[in-house]
C-alpha cells in the first residue's frame, strides 16, 4: 500500500483518466505517465515508490482483479503488456535484466490502497529469486502449493512454458480455479523463469486471511529498494 494515496483511492484513476489519457490524445505526450497505449487500452506510469518501479493500468475504469471486465474476451492482455514494460524498469538500472530478476505482481483488494487495475513491475526480492530457482522444477503445469514460503506466505504456483505472454489472459488460470466472487480475495505474482534452458514464467497465488495476517498483498515479493541493480 502507498501512504501517500492511501487517502484517496482514486488517485490513480485521475492520474490515468485526467492527465495521462488527455495529454496523449492533445499532444502526443503521455506526461506524466511513461506509456499511453490508446489501442492496447492500457498505460504505464513511474510509481513514486522505489527507484525502479512501474504500474500497468488500464485506461477504462477497471477497479481491481475482482471486476468481470479483466475476464471478457475483448479484455486487453494487461499482463502481457506489463511484461514488456520490463524495459522501463531495465532504462532505471541502466542495463538488461535477466528475465528472472523481474517479476509482476497484482494484489488483492485487501493489500492495495487504490481501486484501479495497476500491476506492478520491479526487480523481484533476492530471496524470492533464490527460492524460485532452487525449486522451480518442482513446478508443473497445474496449480499446486510451493514447497516453501515466499516472504512469510503459502502460494500456489503454475508453470508457463513460454517466452512471452501474448497468447492468454493470466486472469483466466485464476478464474478457471476459483470461484468469481472470490477473485478479489486473490493476488496474482509472475516471475520470469527458465526451465532446462528454456524461457518461462512461474505463476504464484495467494488468497487473503486476515485472521492469519495475509493480505494477499503479493507486491511483498518485489524489491522496491534497488538491491537487484547493485
Amino acid at each position: 500500500a502507498l501512504i501517500a494515496r492511501a487517502a484517496d483511492p482514486s488517485t490513480l484513476w485521475h492520474i490515468v483518466h485526467d492527465r495521462c489519457v488527455p495529454d496523449q490524445q492533445a499532444h502526443q505526450n503521455p506526461a506524466p505517465c511513461a506509456a499511453v497505449d490508446l489501442a492496447g487500452g492500457y498505460v504505464v506510469l513511474k510509481d513514486i515508490d522505489g527507484a525502479t518501479q512501474y504500474l500497468v493500468m488500464p485506461t477504462a475504469r477497471v477497479t481491481g482483479i475482482e471486476d468481470t471486465a479483466i475476464l471478457a474476451p475483448d479484455a486487453p492482455n494487461y499482463f502481457a503488456a506489463a511484461w514488456r514494460a520490463r524495459r522501463y524498469v531495465e532504462q532505471s538500472v541502466g542495463h538488461d535484466l535477466p528475465r528472472e530478476d523481474v517479476a509482476l505482481a497484482i494484489n488483492s483488494k485487501y493489500g492495495r490502497s487504490q481501486n484501479q487495475l495497476h500491476i506492478h513491475v520491479d526487480c523481484i526480492r533476492l530471496d524470492v529469486r533464490a527460492a524460485l530457482a532452487r525449486h522451480g522444477a518442482q513446478v508443473g503445469p497445474h496449480w499446486r502449493w510451493f514447497p516453501v514460503p515466499l516472504a512469510g506466505h503459502r502460494y500456489r504456483a503454475m508453470r508457463l512454458s513460454q517466452a512471452a505472454l501474448d497468447g492468454g489472459n493470466l486472469f483466466r488460470l485464476l478464474a478457471a480455479d476459483v470461484a468469481p466472487a472470490a477473485m478479489g480475495n486473490h493476488t496474482l505474482v509472475l516471475a520470469g523463469a527458465i526451465f532446462a534452458g528454456q524461457p518461462g514464467f512461474i505463476l504464484l497465488d495467494d488468497h487473503a486471511d486476515l485472521a492469519a495476517g495475509d493480505r494477499a498483498s503479493g507486491e511483498m515479493l518485489q524489491d522496491h529498494s534497488f538491491a537487484l541493480a547493485h
